[in-house]
């Protein structure tokens, strides 16, 4: 498994949570928010972690926080300014709305890593799910390229890499639950 000095973590937080009507990282579930739960997945199995938001609000967690650099222009802008942050070749990328995310679903992501792939996505439910996924440095410059053509769509995006995906079993899908409205909120338990 590659050893996680190569490997930077970036958390999306800069999303409009327009559904949720309230900035969904500082969302509480178990008494904990839900960027903790994004920060304690990706812990164990990076050098560093850059939360991708600007929202000064998220400096409470002593992580570097970088502001999108292309404003109002989704998460494949924030996976781009992440991108351009990071030192490193591999970087694990997760949204904040996804408080039953584990290491080893992460884990599962670095196991794939080969010489063709720049992108690594989970499947689950059927659904590819580019804001849990591992992502090369080198997507960056083609990632600015769209952006810079108007381009907003992740998956198109991630569509013009070469790209893989990681099926969950049955299981493990909840685990990748992303969490958008107060009713899927008041639905979600934790897993066993």
């Amino acid at each position: 498994m590659i050893d996680k000095k190569h490997i930077t973590g970036i958390i999306l937080a800069g999303g409009k949570s327009s559904r949720m009507g309230t900035d969904k990282g500082f969302l509480s579930f178990n008494g904990k928010s839900f960027i903790q739960y994004s920060i304690d997945a990706l812990q164990p199995l990076v050098s560093k972690i850059i939360i991708v938001s600007n929202c000064a609000d998220y400096d409470v967690f002593g992580l570097e926080r970088i502001e999108d650099t292309i404003e109002n222009s989704g998460p494949l802008a924030g996976i781009y300014s992440g991108l351009k942050h990071s030192e490193t070749t591999y970087n694990l990328v997760l949204s904040c709305d996804i408080p039953l995310i584990h290491s080893q679903i992460l884990e599962r992501l670095i196991s794939e890593v080969d010489n063709g792939s720049e992108v690594i996505q989970i499947e689950s439910n059927g659904r590819r799910m580019p804001l849990i996924a591992l992502y090369k440095k080198s997507c960056e410059s083609r990632f600015l390229k769209l952006l810079n053509s108007g381009e907003r769509k992740l998956q198109f995006a991630v569509n013009q890499c070469k790209s893989k995906v990681v099926s969950l079993e049955k299981h493990e899908q909840k685990l990748t639950t992303n969490i958008n409205t107060k009713d899927e909120l008041k639905q979600i338990t934790p897993c066993k």
